[in-house]
């Protein structure tokens, strides 16, 4: 018995001698392996916790941005509708911007948002909306909370709303103090804006929750009901509000029994962004490196070599880890850990310039005393302020885990933008934080550029906005003027009819009147086509005096009706040149027109047309000055702006569109010429058009040619065949009249359907050509014209049509001619230039 004790002892003592250093080694390793495996799932933990609560972080960011622009759409409709409160008290016309801006909502947003408002104590909306005007909007939760946050946006938390009985958020915010809101409703589906934006780690999930915690929107492989999700989430609210889940070994067990590690961010409107992690995904082959770690224990020299491999991969995966960790670091051009409770800091990265001038730890207010010899000095005070011990302490307390903001820093006698951060997480040290720079210039000045761009966009849209709003109304005036005048002159017609001469009064007037309202129309049908680039240049011999005599003896009579002075001088060596004569006389009419406009009585208008230059090409110069009323020098600034007109000192009282000007300016632009203008309130104006036009021989007897091409074509098409589909009995009859007048035979279509008919129906080669009406009941112009072209007969498709329609606008005459018309007049029907197309027309 004592001999087989001394033999095992001898053993055990041998195999000791015999296998220390293995054993030794093992141990060693086995406890170098069990420390290097807590340090590596620590530090993955670490990593996790940083990058986790970024991600966390980087979701409430995305989710704040997408709803930013909801915000900015309802803070401008705010502020507009506050202005037309303040600008009209009419409620129809308040409700019919509403329903405007409503129908802009949807158009900009796609549809994904249902606007609705509280206007002057009445709820209106949109679609089903637009039946809840005994919906009771004074207990909703959005319209109190609008109220009280006294033109701040608010955010409700989800809720079934009243109308269509779906899960909806409501933004909202007060406009003006007549207790007016508007509102938009969000449906949760529509916050997904982060699909393809923000990446996730592999099986991790994403929840967005309202301020109580209710599940807007996921991002999940968690295949259950939501409500069963909801209990999900309110555990994990639950312990984040308690701190349970801040700590970077803090796990959850999810609906699938796996644990989870979960990261959170909450944005300013109270919202939660969550991420949570499986906990297999942070600690990656964690558990197989054990379990491979056990099985090379028991084989111990046999798998040596796999566990020096093991460990190479370890360490290569621990390098990748920390490779990481430096590329996130280098990001940043100084790093320093701040302990507020000692008031030291430690410099784990710094500028050359901090580097030179303070050691790597010391006094904390050392660290700020330099900091401002190199920030800008207005930041200076704030950044000392926001990162002072007693800021930083409160900052922690209240778990704030990233502060800062962006200010102006020296670098070698040049200011560049830079970002400071203050960083909190329990994984420091106690009473550590970390304070990082990073140098942003070029980002922020990309920020910069592109806010002003924006500034400068809203604020030329709102002053078009105002501009626009302004034409609207003196049109509306101006155009009823004129019609008011030929409806009551009509009235008064049909009462004289007895009195021929008092009657023939009646009717002059009714012209007048009615070649006013033409005007009006025709501006604004001009700076239609100008803003669209639609205008054709002639370029044909004429003779600039004879222009200016014809243009300029309008105004004489009418100047001196008025009792004021007219002076026309002309000092032309080449009076006789190629251009546009119509666009030069459209130009003078305008500025002429001006200068008997806005002058009194006893004062003088002036026009001069001078030539300067011997070349082939020389410049003419049309001056037009007025000792009138002139114009403000705030005026002057905005003379050439659609829709502006000026209102001081009983300007009010002239009639116009606002639009006689930037006709001019783009006219003279588009053929190649400059205008400038000098005025003085109460002194008057002077403005000069120089244009640069190729002088020619006098050509002789132009305007009896004129006449007489004119009456050709008149007699050309005497005995044609013409079409006509009008429906109006009042256009088709003056119509008729006149083409018959002139020996043309008329066939008469009271809509597109008969157009067509009565074609298809004649032989082929009967109709010489079609006048087609735009609007007409059964059929309308378009849809007949091509009706026509699509026929089986060789004229169907060279027969002339021609669109004869009130429609004048340039995307009007662009879809005639889609249709396949070959031209368009505009109603009034100008017949001359009715016979002049139809005889070029036929003639080709």
């Amino acid at each position: 018995m004592k001999n087989k004790q001394k033999k095992r002892r001898k053993g055990w003592k041998y195999y000791w001698q015999q296998n220390r250093f293995y054993m030794i080694t093992l141990l060693a390793f086995l406890i170098l392996s069990f420390a290097s495996l807590h340090i590596l799932q620590n530090s993955l933990l670490e990593n996790a916790q940083r990058t986790g609560a970024s991600l966390a972080r980087s979701f409430s960011v995305e989710e704040e941005r997408s709803l930013s622009s909801y915000e900015a759409l309802i803070r401008m409709g705010a502020g507009s509708l506050d202005r037309m409160v303040q600008e009209t008290s009419n409620t129809e016309e308040l409700q019919k911007w509403i329903n405007g801006f409503f129908e802009d909502i949807e158009n900009v947003t796609s549809g994904t948002v249902d606007p609705y408002a509280v206007l002057n104590g009445t709820f209106t909306g949109k679609g089903e909306w637009a039946q809840g005007q005994d919906y009771d909007y004074a207990s909703t939760e959005w319209y109190q909370r609008a109220m009280e946050a006294e033109g701040k946006v608010i955010y409700t938390d989800l809720y079934e709303d009243a109308v269509y009985g779906r899960k909806v958020v409501t933004i909202a915010v007060k406009s003006g103090e007549d207790g007016n809101v508007l509102a938009f409703d969000i449906f949760p589906e529509d916050f997904q804006v982060t699909d393809h934006q923000i990446t996730l780690p592999e099986g991790s999930s994403y929840f967005l929750c309202d301020r109580q915690g209710t599940l807007l929107y996921a991002r999940t492989q968690l295949s259950v009901g939501r409500e069963k999700m909801q209990e999900y989430l309110d555990g994990i609210i639950e312990r984040m509000e308690k701190g349970n889940l801040s700590r970077q070994d803090s796990y959850i067990i999810d609906l699938d029994g796996k644990k989870r590690n979960v990261y959170y961010s909450i944005s300013e409107n109270g919202w939660f962004s969550i991420v949570t992690v499986p906990r297999r995904t942070i600690l990656g082959n964690l558990r197989r490196f054990t379990l491979g770690f056990s099985v090379m224990f028991l084989l111990f020299l046999g798998f040596s070599v796999l566990v020096s491999i093991r460990n190479s991969r370890l360490n290569r995966r621990v390098e990748r880890t920390n490779d990481t960790v430096r590329v996130l670091g280098n990001a940043y051009y100084a790093i320093y850990r701040l302990d507020y409770e000692e008031g030291t800091y430690e410099m784990i990265k710094g500028s050359d310039y901090i580097r030179k001038r303070i050691p790597k730890k010391g006094d904390y207010q050392l660290f700020l005393d330099e900091a401002a010899a190199i920030i800008e000095e207005n930041a200076y005070m704030e950044f000392k302020q926001s990162f002072s011990i007693e800021n930083v302490k409160k900052l922690v307390k209240r778990r704030v885990r990233d502060y800062g903001g962006d200010f102006l820093r020296l670098f070698n006698d040049e200011y560049r933008w830079v970002n400071v951060r203050l960083l909190f997480d329990e994984s420091l040290s106690q009473g550590e934080v970390v304070i990082c720079f990073r140098e942003i210039d070029e980002e922020k000045q990309v920020q910069l550029h592109h806010m002003a761009l924006m500034e400068n966009a809203l604020d030329k849209a709102r002053k078009n906005e105002e501009s626009q709003n302004r034409f609207f109304s003196t049109m509306s005036h101006d155009m009823r003027t004129p019609l008011n005048a030929i409806i009551g002159l009509t009235e008064l017609a049909e009462k004289s009819s007895g009195n021929v001469k008092q009657t023939a009064e009646y009717l002059t007037k009714i012209n007048t009147a009615s070649h006013q309202l033409l005007t009006l129309i025709n501006d604004l049908l001009e700076i239609s086509r100008l803003e669209q680039g639609k205008i054709d240049l002639n370029r044909e011999p004429f003779d600039i005096r004879a222009c200016v005599e014809s243009c300029a003896e309008i105004f004489r009579a009418q100047a001196g009706r008025e009792k004021k002075q007219f002076h026309l001088s002309f000092d032309l060596q080449n009076p006789v040149v190629l251009g546009d004569s119509s666009r030069i006389t459209q130009i003078l009419n305008n500025l002429i027109s001006n200068a008997v406009k806005y002058s009194d009585e006893g004062d003088s208008i002036t026009v001069r047309v001078r030539q300067m230059g011997s070349q082939k090409i020389k410049k003419y110069q049309f001056i037009i000055s007025d000792t009138g009323r002139g114009m403000t020098p705030e005026f002057l600034d905005k003379l050439f702006e659609p829709y502006e007109r000026e209102v001081r000192f009983g300007a009010k009282g002239i009639a116009g569109t606002g639009l006689g000007m930037p006709i001019v300016k783009s006219l003279v632009s588009q053929m190649d010429g400059q205008i400038t203008v000098e005025s003085r309130l109460g002194e008057g104006s002077t403005f000069m058009v120089t244009l640069s036009l190729e002088s020619v021989e006098k050509q002789k007897s132009a305007a009896g040619k004129e006449r007489s091409q004119k009456e050709k074509e008149i007699l050309q098409l005497a005995g044609k065949r013409i079409l006509v589909a009008e429906d109006n009995d009042v256009n088709m009859e003056i119509a008729t009249e006149i083409l018959e007048m002139h020996d043309i035979k008329v066939s008469q279509a009271w809509n597109g359907r008969e157009a067509v008919e009565s074609f298809s129906q004649s032989p082929e080669g009967y109709f010489d050509a079609i006048l087609m009406d735009m609007q007409m009941p059964e059929m309308d112009g378009c849809q007949a014209a091509r009706a026509i072209r699509t026929m089986n007969r060789t004229d169907a498709r060279t027969i002339p049509i021609l669109a004869v329609t009130a429609n004048a606008f340039a995307e009007d005459i662009a879809a005639t001619t889609e249709a396949g018309m070959d031209a368009h007049i505009s109603k009034p029907i100008d017949f001359s230039v009715l016979y002049q197309t139809l005889a070029e027309l036929m003639g080709k």
